[in-house]
């Protein structure tokens, strides 16, 4: 079955989207959840957030992620967000996915995902859509259901100055995340 072209106009409201959140940095913070000790710093991970498709290449959308110690027990903890549990893209990519499942196929959610310039392969399309937890919240646009965190996103891009980046508080925000959870790796 072929697609119909997408309007421009989705296509940049999710690139832009995405790229807000190119270079923010997320933080551990408290303290461990597991015995109640002060945390300090780590040490700080780079983690792919999205790929996109450009004619140049697929550049990598990337977050810094700050870990920290619990100096009572040991542990090291990881800022969950901007991505759900048991997922190896950010948060928002995996809402068009589900957002996207409730109306198409896995097969075409990969194909729409293409179309609009994101990069993820069809294994994880389908595991991303049968996630078990609810759908987000969607707004009805373009005769399609567009994840609101994706409408936040670009509008916060839209707040910045020219050459600054986001933070990652302000994504978080955008992304509606209900509560600041951590868990140790």
């Amino acid at each position: 079955m072929r697609l119909r072209p997408l309007p421009p106009m989705l296509i940049n409201i999710v690139q832009t989207a995405l790229l807000v959140c190119d270079g923010t940095e997320y933080f551990v913070g408290g303290e461990c959840v597991s015995c109640g000790g002060t945390l300090s710093g780590y040490d700080t991970r780079v983690k792919r957030f999205a790929i996109l498709s450009e004619d140049e290449g697929d550049p990598w959308v990337e977050v810094l992620l700050h870990r920290a110690y619990c100096r009572a027990c040991g542990r090291i903890w990881m800022p969950e967000e901007p991505f759900y549990p048991r997922t190896r893209i950010g948060s928002p990519v995996v809402d068009l996915c589900r957002a996207f499942s409730t109306t198409m196929s896995c097969g075409q959610v990969s194909r729409r995902l293409g179309q609009m310039g994101i990069t993820v392969d069809r294994w994880s399309v389908r595991s991303y859509c049968s996630l078990s937890n609810a759908p987000p919240p969607t707004v009805a646009a373009f005769g399609m259901n567009v994840p609101v965190s994706l409408i936040s996103l670009s509008s916060l891009a839209g707040t910045l100055r020219e050459g600054s980046t986001a933070r990652g508080e302000d994504v978080l925000i955008a992304c509606n995340y209900p509560s600041r959870n951590r868990y140790p790796h």
